[in-house]
């Protein structure tokens, strides 16, 4: 008899802490939708449109993200480790695949060292064409390819199946870094994605809904090395899954209260 005492004051125990989650998901849903108890980056969104950052720029919250002006990588400037191919129409002895090193330099034939960090391809073969023009060929025409890029890699990080750091192309989209991550782990909100990019001195953020973007409501935004994505929990989610965490529970404890 004592035993199926304990079992009921049990089971009256867990019914109640299932009514107090139940509440407790429908608060979290609301509070989703009315964005009460806001991350950081919320509460950036409610107070102002930008906030300081330690390196000297802002934060700054923006609808949509500025695209930036790259075709295949060439306005991207580049960066310390990347792999550059160098070739010299007609010339080619002096042909490289370079890498740039920790100071920003490649070396090159004849010409020696040449600064190439914080410029775009563009910027850099002009340089090459005057510094091999200057004293060792008439009218030079050189190419530069950039066969590894650091600049073209992006970070993401948050409620993901597997965050980290990947690779993108010039027409990568935030579906397809989504997709390298492994998609939404259990409580990742497919309508708090944030995407951070670098801007000047200036860090832009921007919120996008991954749910409208893959039922074709919203515009698929293009991603471009250097971005950093973080995907936010869904406190709805996280409610849900406390509550089946605890139905497992109070199943378990009800089939051991009731074993003679």
């Amino acid at each position: 008899m004592g035993v199926f005492h304990f079992a009921k004051n049990y089971t009256g125990a867990i019914c109640a802490l299932l009514a107090s989650l139940s509440m407790s998901a429908c608060t979290s849903t609301s509070s989703t939708t009315s964005s009460s108890s806001p991350t950081s980056v919320d509460a950036l969104q409610l107070t102002s449109s930008s906030a300081p950052l330690s390196s000297g720029g802002a934060l700054q919250v923006v609808k949509e993200l500025p695209a930036q002006n790259s075709q295949n990588g060439n306005e991207q400037p580049l960066s310390p480790n990347d792999v550059l191919e160098v070739n010299v129409f007609q010339v080619d002895n002096l042909n490289r695949t370079v890498q740039v090193d920790a100071g920003g330099q490649i070396s090159l034939p004849l010409i020696g060292t040449v600064t190439a960090a914080g410029k775009t391809v563009r910027q850099l073969e002009q340089e090459i064409e005057t510094a091999y023009g200057a004293n060792y060929l008439q009218s030079p025409d050189v190419s530069v390819f950039v066969k590894e890029s650091i600049g073209q890699r992006i970070t993401v990080d948050g409620e993901v199946t597997k965050a980290g750091i990947f690779p993108v192309s010039s027409n990568s989209s935030l579906i397809d870094a989504i997709a390298l991550a492994g998609g939404f782990n259990a409580v990742g909100d497919a309508k708090k994605v944030f995407v951070y990019r670098n801007v000047g001195q200036n860090t832009l953020v921007a919120n996008y809904n991954v749910e409208q973007i893959r039922a074709g409501k919203s515009r698929n935004p293009r991603i471009h090395g250097g971005d950093k994505i973080v995907v936010f929990a869904s406190k709805s989610k996280i409610a849900m899954k406390n509550l089946k965490d605890a139905l497992g529970v109070a199943s378990s404890a009800a089939r051991l209260a009731v074993i003679p």
